[in-house]
């Protein structure tokens, strides 16, 4: 299995428009970041979680050709504003797209994209399977067993998910314990580390090496990140061990 991240930025993207910061105008392609996404290839299946903004320029920069489902981990706008973006999918392959997530975020799709739910439909939209899922039990999408992890991102209720030995979690300022149990056991943990300055429904950074460092994962990837953090380079300079900054176009292999 083959994870490739996406975007790695939060909900502006880094750089952010008109900013002279040396984090937007830095040369390293490592602070250059589209809003968070993952891409998970085991060679028969290939699945997306979160399609925000960027969703087609990350597609074609990363070469995926075929895409079975896309996994919601909530209704964001920077999480699902580039689910129209799945029709050439639908065109090559003549078939719906699965997406799977909960009712509430069904909700807000529906709303976001009235038209993909007309009676009769207009031809050349979106064509999708939508599939319902919730924190407490886990589904199948062909091979891949996917664990959902409930979290809260300020008061609402949004999920991360682990598969097999990768555990993906964004958008969350709180894990309950038996919650972050479920983290037990994976090779790669990814976790959400919006800035240092503390943030109303995000990680900082000091607060997602701490859940880092409790569940023991032996390689544990910080994601959602700001441009208010610091210049790649210098932040994983001084992480733990163990601990490093995922950037766009990352792949770990399990």
């Amino acid at each position: 299995m083959k994870v490739t991240f996406l975007g790695t930025g939060t909900s502006q993207g880094v750089p952010f428009i008109g900013c002279p910061c040396p984090v937007c105008t830095s040369s390293d392609p490592r602070d250059s970041r589209l809003r968070c996404s993952v891409w998970i290839d085991t060679g028969t299946t290939s699945i997306v979680i979160d399609s925000g903004p960027d969703f087609r320029y990350q597609m074609i920069r990363a070469g995926v050709r075929k895409l079975d489902a896309i996994v919601y981990t909530h209704g964001h706008k920077d999480h699902i504003a580039g689910l129209d973006d799945i029709r050439p999918y639908n065109f090559f392959t003549g078939k719906p797209v699965s997406i799977y997530a909960t009712t509430e975020t069904q909700e807000t799709i529906k709303r976001e994209f009235s038209y993909i739910f007309t009676n009769p439909t207009y031809p050349g939209i979106p064509q999708i399977n939508v599939h319902t899922i919730n924190h407490y039990q886990s589904f199948f999408i062909n091979e891949l067993e996917i664990i959902p992890i409930k979290l809260l991102h300020l008061k609402m209720e949004v999920l991360g998910f682990r598969i097999g030995d990768f555990t993906y979690i964004t958008d969350a300022n709180y894990i309950a314990p038996e919650e972050l149990d479920k983290v037990t056991g994976s090779k790669t943990l990814v976790l959400n580390a919006l800035r240092n300055e503390p943030h109303v429904s995000h990680f900082t950074l000091a607060q997602a090496i701490e859940v880092g460092a409790s569940t023991g994962v032996p390689d544990v990837c910080f994601t959602h990140i700001s441009h208010q953090l610091g210049n790649h380079s210098i932040v994983e300079a001084a992480l733990p061990a163990g601990m490093r900054l995922a950037y766009d176009g990352m792949t770990i292999e399990f």
